[in-house]
């Protein structure tokens, strides 16, 4: 595939502290707690993408590299990106400094027709932390909302357990948990959404996939991790 990018041309550095997209939440948010924390990143969503990323829930801001999906540098996401498409691990890096550039990944998404867009919209940290067993769900993503506005997305993606259960949960008919996907492997995702006239009409042929965490805490090689994203992107078509 043609690369439309070029690292020079892209190449001006966002402050972490500037937003990478200005999204603001529509569906109905909880306010009756102040444990309950609200996703700080909306998602994104390129008109013409065909695959869409669907994570759970960020660290605490003091993690933070930058204001966008995956901010802590210590995740592995952008690496692997970085490594798929243009092997270069540095990529999406900022130079020499310990951030990403969320600008030029936002437009790499776009560029490219990558989704990314949260399960998790709410929720409390039982521990104060980003980990997924110590995270309670409060309000999860309303995709009723977000599928009209990806039409052509034919694969959503997962790389950890909780927003694999989010999403099969969002479901009419649930799968016993036993039967939910394991790493690098993937299963039919019949979600139907409500449309403004309150019928149900069938999305498209959604396929769920499930790839390995990009967190440093999940025990695989980083080279196994970036051959397991190369083989998913090459089946849907982005290789």
């Amino acid at each position: 595939m043609k690369n439309l990018m070029t690292k020079t041309s892209l190449n001006n550095p966002t402050h972490p502290q500037k937003a990478a997209n200005d999204f603001v939440w529509t569906q109905k948010l909880k306010t009756d707690s102040a444990n309950i924390e609200t996703h700080p990143f909306g998602p994104v969503l390129p008109p013409d993408a065909t695959v869409m990323m669907m994570g759970s829930f960020p660290p605490t801001a003091d993690k933070w590299a930058m204001r966008f999906h995956y901010p802590n540098f210590q995740n592995d996401m952008w690496r692997i990106y970085g490594r798929v498409f243009f092997d270069d691990a540095d990529y999406f890096r900022v130079g020499e400094e310990k951030r990403f550039d969320p600008e030029r990944i936002r437009a790499f998404m776009f560029e490219r027709g990558i989704a990314s867009c949260p399960t998790v919209v709410q929720a409390i940290r039982e521990t104060g932390n980003a980990s997924d067993k110590d995270l309670t769900v409060v309000t999860t993503v309303d995709l009723d909302t977000i599928l009209p506005q990806v039409p052509k997305v034919q694969a959503l993606f997962t790389t950890g357990g909780k927003a694999t259960e989010v999403l099969l949960n969002l479901l009419a008919e649930p799968p016993a948990k036993s039967k939910h996907p394991k790493t690098n492997q993937s299963m039919g995702y019949p979600y139907k959404w409500q449309d403004k006239d309150n019928k149900k009409a069938d999305v498209n042929s959604l396929t769920l996939y499930r790839l390995p965490s990009t967190s440093r805490a999940y025990p695989l090689a980083l080279d196994k991790k970036v051959s397991a994203y190369k083989d998913f992107f090459k089946k849907i078509g982005k290789l």
